[in-house]
């Protein structure tokens, strides 16, 4: 409620106060203030639906997606609420006199209709950015009634004072207030880079960095004035990541330096030049040492597992061996190329799986088989459809051992698999007037045939490991990878503005002589 209050009342002072400027300036030229509140009510009106708009957007997407969302209005607030304090920091002391000259050049050249659109710019500018910032401030909240009722206690305070100011019956240093209120908000940004970055997880777009590096719940308790304060008005919560924390210290620390770094400095030339070279240098030293220092992520697992029987889990001779172009097993040798893998997610692991098929003719199996020895074939008892009275046999028979297997590869190697074999019989003559297959799951000889899978503790070794893998490999691309690039681009940015300062004109302070 604290966070929203200020908000409210910071963004609603600085509307107030420009209306405020530019009423007291029509008045003084004897102008109507009619057509201007008609402009502050029609940005008002904007500025609402803009709010409304997006939270009913949000509410009616899916909760990834919503996600996605706060991440991408928690980033625009923050960009925005960032320009606001350091402009203000810089300006909010001659911002009168600023306005007053920008009134009387509308008034010049437009008249009351240039001035009711000066209103409702300013008026929309600072709407719509209270709009996203309040909108972004909700979704961290704690309770969204009472972060609702502080915005409207700040605004309702920022109407009053500005009022007050108009009519001449208070006065406010706005240098100092704008000045320190603007520590507040940059506190209240800092958490919601926090959040943002929180829901750009939850949204699967972050992925690295969230190993937890403390637990506050002790001091965050729900409905205690500490939470209140830390987690309801800092959005810092109860279990802070690693790449929250750094983002929270990357956003405080360089935002408060720079809007408030002593203003003898940001007018020295040489100071100024000097720092941005500085922390440019220090941001390319810092990218190449994450670059070069991070070990890339490796695994190495056997190429062949040993294999088990599916039914009562004993140990089955021959390993499945893992070829560049096939599968192997005894003589069983399945080609990959003949389908394509499909990426699934198998235990945890993101793997590639493979149904394979093999057909082979059986050339060692008797070419007749009479109705005893289907039976056996067949469990004890003649297939359905076959009748000694009609189909009194022998049969010609024609013998085929199919074995399908299922297949998941991760890093080149085997994570898991099963397979069963079975006998395809083509019976025909003996009474049959068109040919009868059969599928059995016995050999011609009558042996059983055996399902077989991976042995267990061995998948769940590769599983544990690879799973292992893949989360070293996404911090890795990360920090080795994207965030160096990041870094670059700042420390490419800060060197540029480094050369436009140095060979910039020079400017003179006249403010002094004014």
């Amino acid at each position: 409620m604290l966070a929203t209050f200020i908000i409210g009342l910071r963004e609603g002072l600085e509307a107030a106060l420009i209306v405020a400027i530019i009423a007291a300036f029509l008045r003084n030229q004897g102008e109507g203030l009619w057509l201007m509140w008609a402009g502050v009510a029609a940005a008002l009106t904007l500025s609402l639906g803009v709010g409304l708009g997006l939270a009913l957007i949000e509410a009616a997407l899916p909760q990834r997606t919503q996600e996605a969302m706060e991440a991408l209005i928690g980033a625009v607030a923050v960009a925005f609420v960032t320009g606001m304090v350091t402009w203000m920091a810089r300006h909010a002391r001659a911002m009168k006199g600023e306005l007053e000259t920008q009134a009387a050049s509308a008034l010049g050249h437009g008249g009351r209709w240039a001035l009711a659109g000066m209103a409702f710019l300013a008026v929309l500018r600072e709407g719509f950015e209270t709009s996203v910032f309040l909108l972004a401030t909700f979704s961290a909240a704690q309770s969204g009634a009472q972060a609702a009722l502080g915005a409207l206690l700040g605004i309702a305070t920022a109407v009053a004072i500005g009022f007050a100011i108009a009519q001449g019956g208070m006065r406010l240093n706005l240098g100092r207030f704008f000045r320190w209120s603007g520590v507040f908000l940059i506190l209240v940004a800092a958490g919601l880079v926090l959040q943002a970055l929180r829901s750009a997880h939850e949204a699967g777009w972050l992925l690295a960095g969230q190993q937890r590096i403390a637990d506050l719940g002790w001091l965050v308790a729900p409905g205690s004035v500490q939470s209140a304060l830390i987690t309801g008005v800092m959005g810092i919560p109860a279990d802070p990541r690693l790449i929250e924390g750094l983002g929270w210290f990357a956003y405080l620390i360089p935002v408060l330096v720079i809007t408030y770094l002593p203003e003898r400095w940001t007018r020295a030339r040489r100071i100024a030049i000097g720092w941005r070279t500085s922390m440019a240098g220090a941001l390319g030293a810092c990218s190449v040492a994450l670059a070069l220092a991070l070990p890339v992520p490796d695994i190495h697992l056997p190429d062949r597992v040993a294999l088990v029987a599916q039914s009562d889990g004993t140990k089955l001779n021959g390993p499945l061996i893992l070829k560049h172009d096939a599968l192997e097993r005894g003589e069983l040798r399945l080609p990959l190329s003949q389908t394509a893998p499909v990426l699934q997610s198998h235990l945890g692991v993101q793997s590639q799986f493979r149904a394979l098929d093999s057909h082979a003719a059986v050339t060692d199996a008797p070419a007749q088989i009479d109705l005893a020895k289907l039976a056996q074939l067949s469990g004890g008892r003649l297939p359905v459809g076959i009748s000694p009275a009609r189909n009194p046999g022998p049969f010609l028979a024609r013998w085929q051992r199919l074995e399908t297997v299922k297949l998941w590869t991760a890093q080149s190697a085997i994570l898991d698999a099963h397979g069963k074999a079975s006998t395809l019989l083509t019976l025909s003559g003996g009474g049959l007037t068109t040919p009868r297959s059969l599928r059995l799951d016995r050999a011609p000889d009558g042996a059983a045939l055996t399902a077989w899978a991976v042995a267990p503790d061995r998948v769940q070794q590769a599983a544990a490991a690879l799973r292992s893998l893949q989360g070293a490999q996404i911090e890795y691309r990360f920090w080795a990878r994207k965030l160096p690039l990041v870094l670059i681009f700042i420390a490419v940015a800060l060197l540029m503005s480094a050369l436009r300062r140095r060979f910039a004109p020079p400017t003179f302070n006249t403010a002094k002589s004014a």
